[in-house]
């Protein structure tokens, strides 16, 4: 089995089925790249909708849009799309999570003749009363399209709050898992990180 490093727990959802914004980087070293659009909701879509087309996470896209309705922004309303980035400190290699912009940037390799890039996609991250394991680990199972079984100390919680989860959320839009899953060995334990896209890094 290959290893990896992985940050555990930081890569706890990748915005759903949200895909990759791919970007060149700077020539002149800048760590500024990206800008912001601007685009009108249609009467179907919700922010989370949104979100997931343009590859933003939910907190960014809510950030952006005080004051507008998640599930119903309503036909015409007027959608920032933050795209401004700022590359983390570090050095411009592997793999990198921004834990305070819930954001993973990855950076591979430059091909012969091509401009180096940097990958981006939207994560969630553990809770601060959450331990995060943090190190080098191996992918040990793969699932496609996964069932969502939430622990039962997240469904007191939610019912607690009056939001009760169900024992098995099958695959679907609804399954925080996304569509893909990758079971990590850590320790004695196993953890999983939904959807994550890993890369050979060394810290």
């Amino acid at each position: 089995m290959k290893r990896w490093i992985a940050v555990i727990g930081v890569l706890a959802a990748v915005c759903g089925s949200a895909r990759a914004t791919v970007y060149e980087l700077p020539e002149n070293g800048s760590a500024v790249f990206g800008t912001d659009e601007r685009i009108k909701a249609t009467y179907q879509d919700t922010l989370l909708d949104i979100a997931r087309r343009y590859s933003l996470g939910y907190e960014e896209i809510i950030r952006a849009n005080p004051g507008v309705d998640m599930w119903l922004p309503g036909e015409g309303t007027q959608i920032l799309l933050p795209g401004r980035r700022i590359l983390p400190p570090g050095p411009r290699e592997g793999l990198v999570v921004n834990l305070p912009e819930h954001r993973l940037y990855y950076y591979p390799k430059a091909r012969k003749g091509q401009h180096r890039v940097v990958i981006t996609y939207p994560v969630s991250i553990g809770r601060m009363d959450w331990h995060s394991p943090l190190g080098q680990t191996e992918v040990v199972a793969k699932q496609k399209h996964p069932s969502w079984y939430p622990p039962e100390s997240i469904r007191k919680e939610h019912a607690r709050n009056g939001d009760p989860l169900p024992k098995v959320v099958p695959p679907g839009p609804n399954n925080p898992l996304g569509d893909f899953k990758m079971r990590l060995g850590v320790g004695d334990g196993v953890v999983d990180a939904p959807n994550a896209r890993l890369a050979r890094q060394t810290l």
